[in-house]
């Protein structure tokens, strides 16, 4: 059970009727999420309110009428998935910093440097998200936000988006156990089993992809993988 002092009131106005819990934001989210959470561990009070500031609890013919139930632990699950949870500063900051490294990891993953091809570190594109200033917005899709910021940043970091075309030959020993590795780093365009048991293939990925690529393949091929990049876009 949280403490009052540390409860957000989650809201739900209904049939002219306003209801209210005290609970803990991140368990109440949680829930709202489809968790498997036992409400009375996130409840301050298992009280259904009216006004829950003032204290008033919500009235009992009220809530039999609209929810069918009196109990307080039914109800206060119907006020977190179909109500209003309002974000504490603490979870809005958690949220920013969940976002923010999905950004850098996006850049990351899908941009290079223009001058060498090669992808920029992480913390190379946290230190340009600094100096540029960049607000990272913990309700707005990462994608959307990554175009904006590649501008922002460009001036202080050159960088570009490129997709790789690479083509690799992998011998028959090794080929039926790197098929599934090489299918999560990109899209196979096109793929052909030779007759000595090799396997062919073209793939398209992220140019911030390549060596974690050929890191992976070397590792499971133990160094005798044929690659090269036919192409960049």
């Amino acid at each position: 059970m949280v403490s009052v002092d540390q409860a957000i009131i989650a809201k739900l106005k209904t049939q002219g009727h306003n209801f209210e819990i005290l609970v803990d934001c991140n368990g109440a989210l949680a829930l709202k999420s489809g968790k498997d959470i036992d409400v009375r561990s996130i409840l301050a009070a298992q009280k259904i309110f009216s006004d829950a500031k003032k204290g008033f609890e919500a009235p009992e013919n009220a809530m039999k009428a609209i929810f069918g139930t009196q109990d307080p632990l039914e109800i206060a699950k119907i006020i977190i998935k179909k109500g209003e949870i309002p974000l504490t500063t603490e979870y809005k900051e958690k949220l920013r910093e969940e976002k923010r490294k999905q950004i850098i990891n996006i850049i990351h993953v899908n941009a290079v440097d223009p001058q060498t091809h090669l992808p920029h570190p992480p913390q190379r594109i946290e230190n340009a998200l600094l100096e540029a200033n960049v607000h990272v917005d913990e309700f707005q899709d990462v994608h959307k936000q990554v175009q904006e910021i590649i501008k922002k940043i460009r001036p202080i970091l050159p960088i570009k988006f490129e997709v790789k075309e690479i083509a690799v030959k992998i011998p028959a020993e090794q080929a039926a156990k790197s098929y599934a590795a090489v299918k999560q780093f990109g899209r196979i365009l096109r793929e052909d089993w030779q007759t000595d048991g090799s396997w062919v293939a073209v793939i398209e990925m992220p140019g911030g992809l390549e060596n974690d690529f050929y890191d992976k393949i070397n590792k499971l091929t133990h160094g005798s993988v044929e690659a090269k990049v036919l192409k960049v876009k």
